[in-house]
């Protein structure tokens, strides 16, 4: 299965990126690298985590406070979200397509 982001949830990942890196060197990579390890583990199994919306799911990242916000359209993940978990909750409902 293949994944895609929406444009402001690859924003919003590469601006947590750069946070990161600015509080310590190599954080920024860390917090890529366990992003990634989310999105893997939600392409293996894209059906098992719950509902978050309607149309949508959402899977935690282990270390950081953070969950992948994501539909699955097709053969598709599309993610809508990487979400900071003590942000405003509904901010990216208006990407779900």
């Amino acid at each position: 299965m293949n994944y895609s982001f929406d444009p402001e949830a690859k924003e919003e990942f590469f601006e947590a990126i750069s946070y990161f890196e600015k509080c310590r060197s190599k954080l920024g990579l860390e917090f890529s690298k366990e992003v990634f390890s989310t999105i893997q583990r939600i392409i293996n199994f894209p059906s098992a985590w719950s509902k978050y919306s309607e149309n949508t799911r959402r899977c935690l990242t282990n270390r950081f406070p953070f969950a992948v916000v994501y539909q699955i359209l097709e053969e598709e993940v599309v993610i809508i979200a990487v979400m900071q978990l003590n942000r405003e909750p509904d901010y990216w409902k208006k990407r779900i397509k």
